[in-house]
């Protein structure tokens, strides 16, 4: 007894990265059987594959584990409880034993009936005799936890001499140099080029053309054969998803050989809809990678006119701030109250990974969603994205209008009302005037009562409660949906998007090859034997940024923008420097922002001829909520001018190290008096910074063209009064010495080129550990102030080239009196 006390004792250790070895743990000695010390560690039980990989994957020996033995024991099964029971135990032993194949090895009697081959037959070594092993247990006092017992590390023979891997001379030359079977890398992609369509001799011909680059052979990938590429192959090609005639049952047994791709499943019942969700091993490295303290955005309800199950996704941004899908779930009904429980499972399941992983922000593109829930589970802020019905009314407007004017007008006046709702005194009823001055437009005009009409009071309550995604978010958006619909949406036999069994198989398969391969860096190889509707490129956004400012001519009401491919076609916008403008190239007229429109509406807000954002303006007026603070009681202003200036130190760190020391890039915020602000003028090098910033009480707005980096502005109005917060490149804010004062002006005044505005949502008790990479780049991001736990702010900043996400962590919960009185902003 005293043995399992000491045991249960022990620590469980779970490691952050994504695998983990030996070596990262800490090992314990614990007495065991036969007066023998056994090397014993407790990690979560969920983590028992990464522990597999990790310990594969040693740079020293790289090897595989496999299952040697398992035995389980049976839920239902009675038993009496024991201290030391078990529920599972599993053997894991190097694959290049137990069993020596070697002249004069020793073979187990059980297999004395193996007779050694001449040829491998697609095996890619043979036995050696490796006695490294391990136990792992799952006890019935600790069901989450594994216990594991690794007593025989060393990977060696009977004898005690290495017998495989480069410490073993006599595997010099063959295969036993290396692990004994491919990387999971090149596994997935192998099958995902085959699942595109690219051929065996294809994906053999580049293969060995890049071994060859690098001199040969130098691990066991290098040894790829073209038996193992055609046997995949033809597993592909003889496969069905048609497991039964049976939707029903073919989706069930999908779910059980599929189990390590399914973190939620529920089966039709009377009284739920059926619900699968779906994560691969590699999309759950990328919503850890790319989604920790960082934006996960819903795209919901996709094929919901052609699919009989419309499917649900998850995606994170990567580095080019591109969409990744990190989950689907499909089911044929979904009720906003059911979403709560696939939500928490696939929490617990990225949690189980990394306990440390925290998301940032939560973006929605339906105001029917379960925010409640969203908020609960995550713990982080919630935005909402327009991009699906302004989708909808531009697709819709340019086929159900046919006259040009008439188009930009209607979109026009869709843009002003919605403008007006999203600042505040406008609401459901401007669309009513809409549609009195648009009845030319009939057949438009009866789309927008039938369809959307219905559904203007949920969104206008949205718009108001909720922070708006960027309009980067909005491209991204559209550009995932557009990839989603041309992979899946192209089967001959529409038949089949009426069966479930089809649509997993599908995302599962090719679907997933095609963003697999979009991250996948050597691409470009098999770039030219793909369908050019398949290819993958920047998103609008990415590609406005990349055409001059010579190529676009204001005249008028209108503007010419000549694009990069084509310098002979001019694309004509109406509408300049509006997301609701109408621009005439063949992207636009599927209801997409385009590259054009992105490049008019930058343009416009360089030259101060256009408004800034929706979502810009929301950032000012919650930042001015949350500042608006009473004298006796302003820790929330407090908060965030300590906070401005945390964000700062953050931006100097990674943006202009060269004027940062290295304790100003880790020093603590100052908690100083709301009534002082750093007013120093230093800039960043070759720019010249403005004195301060001014904002009116009327109409608060910052053209965000016009930010870049150096010091930060905090801001808030009462009237006419303003309130700019400055710190200077090269002075630290925390010190004492610097003289500190607010600056009350009236009027508004252009921000100069220099000046940058920014501000976070962080976690008081780390602001001084977190820090978030910001990459050079254009922000346009923003995050809400929580129902019940977070003050959210946005970020917009310009530097040398734009990127998507923001330095946003989650804020622990504030009471709700500070929350309703000193935020002002009423969340759903």
């Amino acid at each position: 007894m005293a043995r399992w006390d000491e045991i249960l004792s022990l620590p469980v250790q779970n490691p952050p990265t994504l695998e983990f070895g030996s070596t990262d743990l800490v090992w314990s000695k614990v007495e065991g059987y036969r007066d023998n010390l056994d090397r014993l560690a407790l990690i979560p039980f969920a983590r028992v594959d990464d522990f597999v990989r990790g310990e594969s994957n040693n740079k020293e020996c790289p090897t595989r584990f496999h299952v040697e033995a398992r035995r389980r024991r049976t839920p239902k099964m009675p038993y009496k409880p024991k201290v030391d029971g078990i529920i599972e135990y599993i053997l894991y032993w190097c694959s290049f034993g137990p069993d020596d194949h070697r002249k004069g090895g020793i073979v187990r009697p059980s297999r004395t009936t193996y007779v050694p081959k001449n040829k491998s037959a697609g095996r890619p070594n043979t036995k050696r005799g490796c006695t490294c092993h391990f136990i792992v247990k799952r006890l019935t006092a600790e069901p989450s936890v594994a216990l594991i017992i690794y007593n025989q590390d060393k990977h060696v023979d009977k004898k005690g001499l290495p017998c495989h891997g480069p410490q073993d001379k006599k595997a010099a030359g063959t295969r036993a140099m290396y692990a004994p079977y491919i990387s999971e890398e090149l596994r997935l992609r192998v099958l995902s080029l085959l699942h595109v369509g690219v051929s065996v001799e294809t994906i053999m011909q580049r293969h060995n053309e890049s071994v060859e680059k690098q001199g040969g052979p130098c691990n066991r990938d290098d040894l790829l054969t073209h038996r193992y590429v055609r046997r995949q192959e033809r597993s592909i090609r003889r496969s069905t998803y048609e497991l039964d005639e049976d939707d029903v049952v073919s989706i069930s047994m999908w779910v059980e050989s599929h189990q390590n791709n399914v973190f939620f499943y529920e089966d039709f019942s009377d009284s739920d809809p059926f619900t699968l969700g779906i994560q691969t091993e590699w999309q759950l490295q990328q919503m850890i990678q790319f989604g920790n303290c960082r934006l996960l955005a819903y795209d919901s309800k996709f094929g919901s006119n052609k699919l009989k199950y419309p499917v649900h996704s998850l995606v994170v941004f990567n580095s080019d701030n591109k969409a990744i899908p990190v989950a689907w779930i499909i089911t044929p009904r979904f009720a906003s109250r059911d979403t709560h429980r696939w939500i928490r499972a696939l929490y617990n399941r990225v949690r189980a990974k990394d306990p440390t992983w925290k998301l940032a922000g939560f973006i929605l593109d339906d105001p029917s969603a379960d925010i409640r829930a969203i908020r609960e589970v995550f713990q982080c802020s919630v935005l909402i994205c327009f991009w699906r019905v302004r989708h909808a009314w531009h697709k819709n407007l340019m086929k159900r209008c046919s006259n040009m004017e008439m188009r930009a007008e209607i979109a026009k006046q869709l843009g002003e009302a919605v403008k007006e709702i999203c600042k505040g005194p406008g609401t459901a009823n401007a669309f009513e005037d809409f549609m009195e001055n648009s009845v030319d437009a009939a057949e438009f005009m009866d789309y927008f009562k039938a369809i959307w009409y219905p559904r203007i009071d949920m969104w206008a309550r949205a718009l108001k409660t909720l922070p708006l995604a960027s309009q980067e978010t909005c491209a991204a958006m559209e550009f995932y949906h557009a990839q989603l619909k041309i992979r899946l949406l192209n089967e001959k036999d529409q038949s089949v998007y009426q069966r479930a069994d089809w649509l997993v198989n599908k995302l599962g398969t090719k679907v997933h090859s095609y963003f697999w391969l979009d991250e996948y860096s050597g691409k470009e190889d098999f770039a030219r034997y793909w369908k050019d509707e398949w290819m993958s490129g920047p998103t609008a956004w990415r590609k406005s940024l990349k055409i001059p400012d010579a190529h676009v001519a204001m005249e008028g009401e209108y503007a010419k923008v000549i694009g990069l491919k084509d310098q002979a076609t001019a694309h004509l916008v109406r509408n300049p420097g509006s997301e609701y403008s109408i621009c005439d190239c063949s992207w636009a007229k599927n209801g997409n922002l385009c590259e054009h429109v992105f490049k008019v509406i930058k343009f416009c807000r360089d030259k101060g001829s256009s408004t800034p954002s929706m979502s810009m303006f929301r950032y000012s007026q919650a930042l001015i909520n949350m500042l608006h603070c009473p004298p006796f009681d302003s820790l929330v202003r407090d908060h965030a001018v300590s906070l401005a200036v945390w964000v700062q130190m953050q931006l100097n760190a990674q943006i202009c190290p060269e004027n940062r020391s290295a304790e100003d890039q880790t020093a603590e915020p100052f908690m100083g008096s709301p009534d002082k602000v750093v007013d120093n003028t230093n800039h960043c090098p070759g720019k010249a910074m403005s004195p301060q910033l001014e904002i009116p009480s009327d109409d608060v707005e910052v053209d965000s063209s016009s930010i870049c980096t150096s010091a930060p502005q905090l801001f808030s109005t009462d009237g006419n009064t303003s309130i700019g917060l400055y710190v200077e490149n090269g002075t630290d804010p925390m010190d004492a010495s610097t003289d500190v004062e607010f600056k009350n002006t009236d009027g508004f005044k252009n921000l100069e080129k220099d000046q940058c505005l920014t501000l976070v949502e962080v976690e008081p008790q780390s602001i001084a550990s977190h820090t978030n990479t910001l990459q050079t780049g254009a922000y346009e991001s923003e995050a809400a102030i929580n129902s019940s736990s977070s003050i959210a702010v946005t970020v917009d900043v310009k530097i040398d080239s734009p990127t998507f996400d923001a330095i946003i962590v989650n804020c622990p919960a504030l009471s709700d009196r500070m929350l309703k009185a000193d935020s002002g902003i009423d969340n759903p």
